[in-house]
């Protein structure tokens, strides 16, 4: 009896040994799976919100950020520039920005949230190309003399206004987009997010 009681017992502790290492192995192979079915960190940079400072950028100057892929324009406009857009209100296609290409709080005669700064997609709406700037007046590098300065999209010349506003008779059909931003100081940007955190 006592010979029974002891194979029984080395049993017992064989299976549980056994249940134990497989119960380990399983979980072993179970996690590399689970987290391949988590974004990379890749997807999560590039849906994410991004926070920019903007207190380094002086009057006329730009700077690019990457949004979701996207390059993102941060334009510090100058008075000169500002001035020029009530101007040109018969010029461009969309002067009130009736078409949903911003949020309903950058709906205005700039496009923004402070009227000096453009936060805008810089991605041409008609095959998406990325337009350059031209900030200068004038005829310079081949625009015409009474040019008042903007962007132009080099692929097929659609040309848009310092609030990303296209020109009429453009192949744009839009102005450009103006992505959801909120201030998070007076020098601090979040793009990707607004005043409502979506």
């Amino acid at each position: 009896m006592s010979t029974e009681g002891k194979v029984d017992c080395g049993r017992r502790r064989l299976i549980i040994a056994t249940a134990a290492v497989g119960g380990a192995g399983a979980v072993t192979a179970l996690v590399p799976f689970l987290s391949s079915m988590l974004p990379s960190e890749r997807a999560k940079a590039a849906g994410a919100p991004v926070e920019v400072d903007v207190g380094s950028i002086a009057p006329g100057q730009m700077i690019t950020v990457e949004w979701r892929g996207k390059p993102v324009w941060i334009l510090n406009r100058s008075q000169d520039m500002l001035d020029t857009l009530p101007k040109l209100d018969e010029a461009v296609a969309d002067p009130k920005s009736e078409v949903k290409q911003q949020p309903g709080y950058c709906q205005n005669p700039t496009r923004s949230i402070k009227p000096n700064l453009l936060v805008a997609v810089g991605i041409c709406t008609h095959l998406g190309c990325s337009p350059s700037s031209k900030f200068k007046k004038g005829a310079e590098e081949g625009m015409a003399a009474d040019w008042p300065g903007g962007f132009l999209c080099p692929c097929h010349g659609s040309t848009f206004d310092f609030a990303g506003r296209v020109y009429k008779s453009k192949p744009a059909p839009t102005n450009l987009e103006v992505p959801p931003h909120v201030y998070l100081s007076d020098t601090r940007i979040l793009i990707g997010e607004d005043q409502k955190g979506a």
